[in-house]
């Protein structure tokens, strides 16, 4: 079993939370992946920098200076911030973006009605590059940085890689895809944390959207989860960052089928 696991939300952006995910993460047995976003700090430098943000639907626009400082956050500092803590745990994890080794190419999102600036969205995933790099126990820790192939950076969103990701290695491989993040699922009250789900499906997340009871960043979350739990993905699940490396009855969080 080849575990995807994407860590975002404020877990990035707290050092102690951060820290015992990846106490957990360091302990998960087999071949694994890393995928995380770049919690608050991209927004944080930008607005230290003068630089105007805007967030619709939970997907950040990307203007070329916003361009800058996310590839400087998300590939540079939270990245290689990762892997050094990871080290520090004998875990042996490798910093790349979609840019290296030609892991993530995409294509500058067009959208009819919004100009999302330079954000993409996922063309391919050299499955093969990342299956060479588990097979030899190296831990790849991606971050949501990808290219267009004509020498562009384009910010992706990491929940979509992480479903990609694990969809290509699917192919091949059992897969087991977890979005970790700071509740313990998916929530039928967003005020109530012990309003989780054991189980979603389509039909009920439907009815949760329609009710805006699921919005803002879960929406593009979940939206790859059920992506993912359609292809050759053999597990799907959302949960708290505290069960990460959680199996069988100890896990708590939400399944989506």
């Amino acid at each position: 079993m080849v575990h995807v696991i994407k860590i975002g939300g404020n877990i990035i952006d707290d050092t102690v939370k951060l820290d015992a995910f990846l106490n957990r993460f360091a302990k998960l047995e087999g071949p694994k992946i890393l995928i995380h976003g770049g919690g608050k700090l991209a927004t944080s430098l930008a607005k230290d920098l003068n630089i105007e943000q805007q967030i619709i639907d939970g997907r950040r626009i990307t203007d070329t200076e916003t361009l800058k400082v996310t590839a400087m956050v998300y590939a540079g500092l939270v990245n290689k911030t990762i892997v050094a803590k990871l080290q520090a745990k004998s875990c042996n994890a490798i910093g790349l973006s979609g840019v290296d080794g030609n892991i993530i190419q995409s294509v500058k999102r067009n959208h009819p009605t919004i100009d999302y600036g330079w954000v993409g969205d996922v063309e391919s995933i050299n499955a093969k590059f990342l299956q060479n790099l588990i097979d030899n126990g190296i831990v790849p820790v991606i971050s949501p940085i990808t290219h267009d192939g004509k020498g562009n950076l384009l910010n992706t969103n990491a929940d979509t890689i992480a479903t990609e990701v694990a969809m290509a290695l699917a192919e091949t491989n059992e897969v087991n895809l977890r979005f970790c993040f700071e509740k313990l699922g998916v929530l039928t009250n967003p005020d109530l944390d012990s309003s989780w789900l054991r189980v979603l499906d389509k039909t009920e997340y439907d009815y949760l959207k329609e009710g805006q009871i699921i919005s803002k960043g879960m929406l593009p979350k979940l939206e790859n989860a059920f992506r993912a739990s359609e292809s050759k993905v053999t597990k799907v699940e959302i949960c708290h960052a505290d069960y990460a490396s959680e199996q069988g009855e100890s896990f708590i969080g939400t399944q989506i089928i």
